[in-house]
């Protein structure tokens, strides 16, 4: 972003970054025992990659959201 004095128009240029964000399949889970952060396939073990315990949960997401129960 660059910004110009007063007396000059502000200019805002995006920055882009040089690799394409992928999307990908996996989602984040935390191990029951080690808390350890496990980045898990669909098609991949549920065991924790760091002691090989099989009680994963999956971690909470940062977006709002919101449901309508009436």
């Amino acid at each position: 972003m660059v910004v110009y004095p007063k007396n000059q128009k502000q200019v805002i240029e995006p920055v882009m970054d040089s690799q394409p964000t992928e999307k990908s399949n996996s989602m984040m889970y935390i191990c029951g025992e080690c808390h350890s952060e496990n980045q898990i396939k669909p098609k991949d073990p549920i065991r924790c990659r760091e002691c090989g315990y099989r009680i994963l949960y999956k971690k909470r997401t940062r977006k709002l959201m919101v449901y309508d129960a009436r």
